[in-house]
């Protein structure tokens, strides 16, 4: 520690050009969130080897539990597990990157917004890069509809794997849908202060800060086979047939891998 304070008052560490700071994130960033992931969750990570070494990669998984503590769950998992060390450069939205504070957060932890020229930059870097299709249609929706895939967009994320050759890995996550049950979507209170959903659980906003704190759910993270996107010519990649074509088979990948993983879980809570 005393040499991580040394090189950061001599200004000895590297910061990219979309801002992240992987000596921070590891030292700093990443040990403040690994309590949830090996204590609190318990995750289980599976199937790292279908997550290559080296080169690019985009890692495409199912998203929920009201705040994207599932992408910061899939990132140190990957810091922590995968043999390689692989840093994880996820795609956010423009919310996150609107908030005073929490943008330049998020950049420092390799955080970038979500937009094709960002990710084909990252990808063709040999950047391994994280995207959620669902979006905010994933994660604010009401628990009971809890593990039902919403549409993966019009397949953006396919067409910018294309486009860089990047293969896509399917990644089912199992045990965010129960950290924040929502119940209710007080839509008046969103508008106003320019959220997609307000969510209403059984804990918040009734027990205050103390209704924030996630319920401590068993978690699965798996990674599937790859779906290999360089086979095709540059006219495909604005073909909308295929591109929806191969963004169906990673939904259908992974909506298939969830059902095996709850299967094999059983109850959310204790043992």
């Amino acid at each position: 520690m005393a040499d991580f304070l040394r090189r950061r008052i001599e200004g000895d560490y590297e910061v990219d050009a979309e801002g992240f700071d992987p000596e921070l994130n590891r030292a700093v960033l990443m040990p403040l969130v690994r309590g949830l992931y090996r204590n609190w969750f318990r995750v289980k990570m599976r199937g790292l080897e279908h997550v290559p070494a080296t080169g690019p990669a985009l890692v495409v998984a199912n998203h929920s539990g009201v705040l994207p503590i599932d992408a910061i769950m899939l990132q140190v998992g990957l810091l922590d597990e995968h043999q390689a060390v692989r840093n994880l450069r996820l795609l956010g939205a423009d919310l996150v990157y609107s908030i005073p504070g929490l943008g330049r957060l998020a950049r420092l932890s390799g955080h970038v917004p979500a937009h094709p020229q960002e990710a084909e930059r990252l990808l063709h870097a040999g950047e391994l890069v994280g995207v959620f299709p669902e979006g905010f249609k994933g994660i604010g929706k009401p628990f009971s509809d809890r593990y039902q895939l919403r549409r993966f967009g019009r397949g953006g994320f396919v067409r910018t794997a294309m486009r860089t050759g990047a293969p896509l890995i399917p990644c089912a996550i199992v045990g965010a849908e129960e950290i924040y049950p929502m119940i209710a979507d007080w839509e008046e209170l969103a508008a106003r202060l320019r959220l997609p959903y307000f969510p209403i659980t059984p804990l918040f906003p009734w027990f205050g800060p103390l209704g924030a704190i996630p319920l401590p759910s068993k978690w699965i993270i798996e990674f599937c086979d790859p779906v290999p996107t360089d086979g095709f010519a540059a006219d495909q990649w604005e073909d909308q047939d295929t591109i929806m074509d191969l963004a169906d088979k990673v939904r259908d990948t992974i909506a298939s891998k969830i059902a095996e993983l709850l299967a094999e879980r059983g109850p959310a809570f204790g043992g």
